[in-house]
């Protein structure tokens, strides 16, 4: 059989190249001379009967094998030293070679030969090149260079590759060429050398349970390697084996040629077998086992489910009971059972209540588990309207029934639900309750009567009392029987206790059930506002350029007022009469209902400091409400933009560049004469450890002066004059100055007049004259720093209405005898000349 298509093969591709070869030799053949040189005449052979080509087909075929290999010629043209090539017509077209693949030998083996009609002439080598020969894979061929045989080294693999094109070369022995290269064909026949090979060794496939005959499955498809032209690459398929044969052996079949799987008789249920193993056979030779290859792979079908069982309830009946008042509560189990794949939209349950509940007290929620109905509570049950419940349901699946199938009588149930009394808690008919009052009603005012309900009405019978539970500003209490609401204190629309004009309180309401229960109400007072609030003026402190364009140059004021509307703006700004001076350097003008300018008047100049300018505002309230408050002015040089300098503001501050100076050079000297005073006090230390005393430590002065625990005497008892020291009986020299800020602790630039000095009785003590020196060297040199110089902060007067300390007498009457304070020591001797008896008196 394999010799009998191989001949064929021959014939069919010689066949072709003949008619080829036969055109191009009536067209390149001028003569019989040229025809007979050929040794393989294809021309002759293409004139051959048919009865003689039957003949000779037989004949080919018995002897493809066993034939002598042919022989090939170089065609006409030739190479003359003289005249170059010269072509006579066409060259031959040489007819293909066939080599079967996989051949045993023996090798190597003899293909053609190829020689030259110049042979006989001169000595010819000959050579061929390409793929096979020369270039890789290499030495697949190879040819006798004297006697131009070409033979197959090894055995060749369609597979790997199907043809070769190689090239034959006739050169003299100077190697120059004396013919034209000629092309050989070289085709591989093929041989069913390969098995087909499934692309999976597992396909998946599945089909829907109850699908009709001829339902596509799935498709499985094997490729042979070999010659699909040929037998030996044509696949066919076929079914093996099916695991379970239920119902039936052969559920499906195959389509030999294409691979694809069908069903071929009814009867599929998943609930039975859910999944089919087919052992499937590519077998190529057109699916002849006798001569062909085969091999299996295997193809699970799964069958898929389809709601073709209805849900069924597993009671025609069920109860359940539930508290009155309780939400979120599962009252009753509903179990179901259905037959098609579990968590599928097949299997998984819909509950619904049909009737029973028009207000929607219950729904039914489906467990994913186990898929039975849980019957909950959503919307709170009052015993007293409602002591039992009756639901009916209807259960369903995600997924509609499959075509043909009716839903059960089992699929609709009754349940009966018991509701159970409890104690409930008293409410307030209105919650919560709003009601209006003007701010500012007295305490003990009866604002209305804040009354709660019991819904127990039918099995008990209880007594309500009232509580307050908040009341943030403690303005109101409630009637413990009744709920009567009375105010304890004023209502105040302003507090902070007030949100959007409405103040809130909480009060609670409980019954005397076992136990006991309580219910909450809320109590919401609108308060109306009265003009019970002045304004006040916004801003406290601004600041005013001294000199500047007087239309632009003020200060916007404006008011805040705690009221509301009438009660607040438009506001009234206005200058007090008093003091003159107010009016008569300052301005007002209205801007718009809440504001004004705050302004200097035209030709108005004052000295850079703080003003203290007080202004009267009133609002819109019947009847309206005022209020006089001082807003701080600072007046200072400015620059081109309107902004206060740096000096400026300094000097508005009351500090001048001066002021400072002398401050920090005050700062220095102190902390240099501290310095001073503890190297003193050290070197005095020193002294007294290194000197003996010389007198008693009793009548030691320096002791006495250093004593700190001690206090001297009045003023009339001091050895010195400390009237130096007072304020100036008269101001009037300072008054008479420029407006402005006074300042008395800075350098004078100019000679300022002298503060009177007050007369006082001559006194010989050391310090008097001392502070003396020191009060005529400060006054009479400007250019002296100010350590000792006066500071004026505030003048409070001179003299005192109480008088002196000193004149203050002892409570006891009558002579009291001061002489045992001689006999205390030195230290009295001093308050015992003066009070005890003896000559000094």
């Amino acid at each position: 059989m394999i010799l009998d298509k191989s001949a064929n093969m021959i014939r069919e591709r010689r066949s072709q190249h003949r008619s080829h070869v036969c055109a191009d030799l009536e067209e390149m053949c001028s003569d019989a001379a040229q025809l007979k040189n050929l040794i393989l005449d294809p021309c002759v052979v293409l004139k051959v009967t048919k009865e003689e080509g039957k003949v000779a087909e037989r004949k080919e075929r018995k002897e493809a094998f066993q034939a002598p290999p042919p022989v090939i010629m170089f065609s006409g043209s030739r190479l003359n030293s003289s005249k170059g090539l010269r072509r006579q017509k066409r060259d031959w077209v040489i007819p293909p070679i066939n080599v079967a693949e996989n051949s045993r030998g023996p090798f190597p083996q003899m293909l053609v030969s190829i020689r030259s009609d110049q042979d006989q002439d001169i000595s010819i080598r000959y050579s061929i090149t390409g793929v096979g020969a020369d270039q890789p894979p290499n030495e697949v061929f190879n040819i006798d260079p004297v006697l131009g045989k070409m033979f197959v080294t090894k055995p060749l693999d369609r597979e790997h590759r199907s043809s070769y094109h190689l090239r034959a070369h006739a050169v003299d022995m100077n190697g120059n060429q004396v013919e034209n290269p000629i092309d050989l064909y070289i085709f591989v026949i093929d041989m069913n050398d390969n098995r087909p090979e499934f692309k999976n060794q597992v396909y998946n496939g599945s089909v829907d349970e109850g699908s009709k005959p001829g339902t596509p499955v799935m498709h499985v498809s094997a490729f042979d390697a070999d010659d699909n032209t040929t037998a030996n690459g044509m696949v066919r398929y076929r079914i093996l084996s099916q695991m379970p044969h239920s119902p039936i052996p052969n559920m499906f079949t195959i389509n030999s040629e294409t691979g694809d799987i069908v069903t071929v008789a009814p009867g599929l249920d998943r609930e039975k077998v859910s999944q089919y193993t087919i052992i499937v056979q590519a077998t190529d030779m057109e699916g002849n086992l006798n001569f062909g290859l085969s091999n299996t792979a295997t193809a699970i079908i799964t069958v898929t489910d389809i709601n073709d069982n209805p849900p069924m309830l597993t009671s025609r009946t069920f109860s359940g009971e539930v508290p009155e008042n309780r939400v979120d509560v599962v009252v009753a189990n509903l179990t179901v059972i259905d037959a098609d794949q579990q968590h599928s939209p097949n299997w998984n349950a819909v509950y619904r209540i049909i009737s029973g509940d028009p207000s929607g007290h219950f729904t039914i929620r489906t467990d994913p588990v186990s898929n039975d109905g849980m019957v909950t509570v959503v919307k709170p049950v009052d015993f007293e309207m409602n002591r039992a419940f009756m639901l009916t349901v209807v259960v369903s699946n995600q997924a509609h029934l499959a075509s043909g199938i009716q839903s059960s009588l089992q699929s609709t149930a009754g349940v009966t639900i018991s509701v159970q009394d409890v104690n409930e808690p008293p409410y307030f008919p209105t919650n919560p309750k709003h009601i209006r009052f003007e701010e500012g009603v007295p305490a003990g005012t009866s604002l209305t009567t804040f009354s709660a309900s019991d819904p127990d009405r039918l099995q008990m019978q209880q007594t309500i009392r009232y509580s307050k539970l908040n009341d943030p500003a403690d303005w109101l209490s409630i009637n413990r029987t009744n709920g009567q609401i009375i105010t304890t204190a004023m209502l105040d629309r302003e507090s902070i206790y007030v949100k959007n004009n409405i103040y809130e309180a909480t009060f609670l309401a409980t019954d005397n059930g076992s136990p006991a229960a309580s219910g909450t109400g809320t109590l919401q007072i609108y308060l109306i506002d009265i003009n019970d609030n002045s304004p006040a003026l916004i801003p406290k402190e601004s600041q005013i350029c001294e000199r500047m364009n007087r239309n632009v140059n003020g200060v916007n004021i404006t008011a805040a007022d705690a009221d509301t509307d009438p009660n607040a703006g438009p506001f009234v700004f206005e200058l007090p009469n008093f003091p003159t001076s107010i009016r008569r350097n300052w301005t007002i003008s209205r801007i718009s209902g809440d504001y004004a300018r705050l302004g200097l008047r035209y030709q108005v100049y004052l000295e850079p400091g703080v003003y203290e300018v007080p202004v009267i505002v009133s609002d819109s309230g019947n009847p309206p409400l005022s209020n006089r408050s001082v807003i701080k002015v600072k007046v200072c040089p400015c620059d081109e933009n309107g902004d206060c300098t740096t000096l400026g503001a300094v000097a508005a501050a009351g500090l001048g560049t001066g002021a400072i100076i002398s401050i920090l050079i005050c700062i220095i000297i102190l902390l240099s004469m501290v310095l001073l005073f503890v190297v003193w006090i050290k070197r005095r230390e020193k002294e007294r450890q290194t000197k003996q005393l010389l007198i008693d430590p009793e009548d030691d002065v320096r002791d006495n002066i250093l004593k700190y625990d001690e206090e001297g005497g009045g003023e009339e008892d001091q050895d010195y004059d400390l009237s130096q020291l007072q304020q100036p009986d008269s101001l009037e020299h300072i008054m008479s100055k420029p407006p402005g800020v006074r300042r008395v602790d800075e350098r004078p630039i100019i000679p300022e007049s002298q503060y009177p000095i007050r007369a006082v009785v001559p006194h010989p003590g050391d310090i008097g004259d001392f502070i003396h020196e020191g009060l005529r060297a400060a006054d009479n040199d400007p250019t002296a720093p100010p350590y000792d110089s006066l500071l004026v902060f505030d003048y409070e007067g001179s003299g005192s209405t109480a008088g002196s300390v000193s004149s203050l007498n002892s409570s006891s009457t009558g002579d009291q005898d001061y002489d045992y304070l001689n006999d205390w020591g030195p230290r009295f001797k001093k308050l015992a000349d003066m009070y005890g008896g003896g000559d000094d008196d």
